[in-house]
């Protein structure tokens, strides 16, 4: 019985290693530099043993999306948890999506697409930011008796601004736009939310 837990536990070792070994090669090199053959050397494994535990390239991208989408999820809760008010709620999670996606850049690329092709399956964590956010969102709104497309179509304006605001800055970086577009994304927020209130 400890054999098998000590294989078990080697063989999810491994593939967290392939997974560090993929976002490593990434932060240095870009998406466009991940290849099998690198995270192997990477981790000094051959090919063949990366293609025992992901079957390609695309394998690993969904797993580092779903990853992304989960620790997006916690950081969007931990805003959330902040404060009591809605309207201060939603505020404190769409900064903290903006900081997300400019602390940890390229799992926001991945996870949204941005610079590069998203991973074409969706993953189940991909949903939890939408489910947080209209959750507030109705709270907000709750006087008004909003229907579920109302809800759904307040989200998409709030993340048609920001994150076209994000991809701005990821395509042009610059520290005048970057400043810029705080300011930009701050009054925006607050004009989104006196919309709905």
């Amino acid at each position: 019985m400890a054999s098998k837990d000590r294989i078990l536990r080697q063989k999810e070792e491994t593939r967290t290693n392939i997974l560090e070994a993929a976002y490593a090669i990434v932060k240095e090199e870009g998406w466009q530099g991940l290849s099998m053959r690198k995270i192997a050397d990477k981790i000094e494994y051959t090919a063949p043993i990366i293609y025992e535990y992901f079957s390609n390239k695309d394998a690993i991208l969904r797993e580092l999306t779903g990853k992304g989408f989960m620790k997006l999820g916690r950081e969007l809760e931990s805003a959330k948890a902040k404060f009591e008010k809605p309207e201060e709620q939603i505020e404190a999670m769409w900064m903290a999506y903006w900081d997300f996606a400019f602390t940890d850049t390229e799992m926001y690329q991945v996870m949204f697409g941005v610079q590069m092709n998203c991973c074409s399956e969706q993953c189940d964590a991909s949903k939890t930011p939408y489910k947080l956010f209209t959750s507030v969102i109705a709270e907000i709104m709750k006087s008004s008796n909003p229907t579920e497309e109302v809800i759904k179509q307040k989200y998409f304006t709030f993340f048609s601004v920001i994150h076209g605001l994000i991809a701005i800055n990821i395509i042009n970086k610059s520290d005048i736009m970057a400043t810029i577009n705080a300011q930009i994304l701050k009054d925006a927020i607050g004009g989104i939310i006196k919309s709905i209130q």
